[in-house]
């Protein structure tokens, strides 16, 4: 008699865990005052709106969220938009902050502690596989699929893994397999990253994605909790030591990375926007004719807090103050009076007052930019006042003196940094 259970689909009987308490210290100032994971991304969702909306599409129907680091504005996000999951449909949506469970001086000391410190929480739910996720990339993924591959192997541990090229992956976790994708060793930012079998230029690097069996998971964070010598986390911890004991496979991500419909041949979209520079990189490719990351694609979603607001507004139209925007996302109430914005982007309730020019910006909630402005290539945090006559992006030692700049002449502004200028 077959498995019942494998005849629905894997996802209905799966958690998904996300772990979303990293501070995201390469983003600066923009993580000052809250968590990566709840950093805007790409006009209105949040970046951790992209791995719960995978789970969602997915069919995933239980998900719990572990946070820690300055987690006030990730919490109200997940409070105000992902209350629509219901116990009476067996569904489930726990958010854990580290609130010292296992003992009185003792927070998320690692990735695998921030689960092991929730057990019981886990346990209560039962699901038969846990879904373990990254808050804080940028992609879309089907982990049904992935789901299948690690039941269809019998494998302990399933990781999720990119193909980069080889010298690209010393940052990252690399997976070397045989040629089945059985993973044989797991190495942390080698310097000589290990190749895929017959593909020389190539290396798996880990995604930070782990599918296991509940039970067998739930007995590996008991083990490791018990080790001393541990750091209690599951790229140093867990994952090597499945490998060297146990059964670990690679799933590529290009097996069930989730394209356009409408173009089926984009690149498999995955952006970690860990620094200023990757950040305003990925929300800048989105103005695109056709980006690699589909945010319009109605058959998934990313599902985010739908705030009730006015639609954008265009207004006047004389030379030189012409509200109007060319290869640009504007999103509801913002106002863009006499200004003009070329290939930027502009989040919730933003003002862009006459005169003034954006070029390549991406612009937070909340913001206001005065008469007569011009900014290029930059990121406003939420809720900047921009003086009238401001001039950001032109004169790369002056910007250096004033706001967070990058080597490739990215400007971060934050309000600290405009409240120093004295104006």
């Amino acid at each position: 008699m077959p498995d019942q259970r494998r005849i629905a689909p894997l996802a209905r009987d799966t958690m998904a865990y996300v772990l979303a308490g990293g501070r995201g210290s390469r983003l600066k100032e923009m993580t000052d005052n809250r968590a990566k994971p709840a950093v805007y991304f790409g006009g209105k969702t949040r970046i951790i709106d992209f791995a719960l909306s995978n789970a969602i599409n997915s069919g995933i129907r239980r998900i719990g969220v572990a946070t820690q680091y300055k987690a006030h504005s990730l919490i109200r996000h997940l409070q105000n938009g992902w209350n629509f999951l219901r116990p009476g449909r067996n569904e489930s949506f726990d958010i854990l902050p580290a609130s010292q469970r296992v003992s009185e001086d003792q927070w998320y000391s690692g990735t695998a502690d921030a689960v092991y410190q929730n057990i019981d929480i886990i346990e209560d739910h039962a699901p038969r596989y846990i879904v373990i996720l990254a808050g804080d990339h940028i992609y879309k993924m089907d982990y049904e699929i992935m789901l299948q591959s690690h039941v269809d192997s019998g494998a302990d541990v399933t990781v999720g893994c990119l193909e980069v090229p080889r010298m690209e992956a010393v940052g990252f976790g690399v997976m070397h397999v045989d040629e089945s994708y059985k993973i044989t060793d797991f190495v942390e930012k080698p310097k000589d990253p290990p190749a895929i079998p017959g593909r020389p230029d190539t290396a798996l690097a880990s995604m930070g994605i782990y599918v296991f069996e509940t039970r067998f998971l739930m007995d590996q964070l008991r083990r490791d909790a018990a080790d001393p010598t541990s750091s209690r986390d599951f790229g140093k911890d867990i994952i090597p030591h499945i490998v060297k004991h146990g059964s670990a496979y690679a799933h590529r991500f290009n097996k069930s990375v989730v394209r356009s419909a409408y173009e089926p041949d984009t690149e498999a979209y995955w952006r970690d926007v860990g620094t200023i520079e990757a950040y305003w990189q990925a929300n800048i490719d989105l103005t695109d004719v056709v980006p690699p990351l589909d945010i319009y694609d109605r058959d998934w979603p990313i599902w985010t807090y739908a705030e009730i607001v006015p639609p954008a507004k265009f207004v006047h139209d004389e030379d030189g103050r012409r509200g109007m925007a060319i290869s640009s996302l504007v999103s509801g109430d913002c106002i863009i009076s006499g200004g003009s914005l070329n290939r930027s982007l502009l989040f919730t309730g933003v003002r862009q007052h006459s005169y003034s020019v954006l070029d390549h910006a991406v612009v937070l909630p909340g913001c206001q930019i005065g008469r007569n402005a011009r900014i290029t290539k930059a990121v406003i945090d939420r809720g900047v006042q921009i003086p009238d006559g401001l001039v950001i992006g032109e004169d790369p030692e002056l910007d250096a003196t004033r706001f967070r700049r990058t080597e490739n002449g990215i400007c971060l502004v934050t309000k600290a940094m405009i409240d120093r200028l004295n104006y």
